[in-house]
C-alpha cells in the first residue's frame, strides 16, 4: 500500500502519487520527456543510468521496470556515466574535480550538463518512489521481479 492514495489524475502509480497538483504532474512529465527525447545523450546511456540508480536508491518500482544494467563493462562511456550515478546517489557530496576530469574524458560540458541534470531528476524520481512505498506490485511495465533480482 502506497503511503498517500491515489489521485484521479496520471496514468501511472507514479503519476497517480504526483497527480494531486495537476501542474507540478504535469511538468514533470515534460521534464522527463525533454530528458528522453531532446537531449545529446543515447537513450540506451540514459536508461542504464537510470537502471543503476534504482538499485542505488532502492527503488522497487523502478528495479523492476527494466532489471539491473546489463551493458558491458568495457562500454566505457556508459560504465563512467553509470559509475557517477552510482556516486551521486551514494554521496554526491563526495564528488570531486577529478570526478568531472573523468567525465571530460568521455563526455562533452553540453552533455555533462544533460547527464548531471538527468541523473538529479531521477534520483529525486526515485527517491520519491521510495518514500511513497511504490513496490514492485504498482508496476505496469515491469520486466522482472523482486524474486528473481534478489537471487542474482
Amino acid at each position: 500500500m502506497t503511503r498517500i492514495e491515489f489521485s484521479d489524475n496520471g496514468n501511472t502509480a507514479f503519476e497517480k502519487l504526483l497527480g494531486h497538483n495537476p501542474l507540478i504532474l504535469d511538468q514533470w512529465n515534460r521534464l522527463e520527456g525533454i530528458f528522453w527525447r531532446d537531449t545529446t545523450l543515447d537513450s540506451l546511456l540514459l536508461e542504464q543510468v537510470r537502471r543503476a540508480m534504482a538499485f542505488e536508491n532502492g527503488c522497487e518500482y523502478c528495479m523492476v521496470k527494466g532489471g539491473r544494467p546489463d551493458f558491458d563493462p568495457a562500454q566505457l562511456k556508459m560504465s563512467i556515466a553509470s559509475g557517477f550515478a552510482e556516486l551521486f546517489c551514494k554521496d554526491h557530496r563526495a564528488i570531486q574535480k577529478a570526478h568531472f576530469d573523468m567525465l571530460k574524458e568521455y563526455f562533452s560540458d553540453r552533455e555533462i550538463s544533460e547527464l548531471c541534470a538527468f541523473i538529479a531528476f531521477i534520483h529525486a524520481s526515485q527517491k520519491l518512489g521510495r518514500i511513497f512505498n511504490l513496490t514492485e506490485e504498482y508496476q505496469q511495465h515491469a520486466v522482472t521481479n523482486m524474486n528473481a533480482l534478489n537471487k542474482d
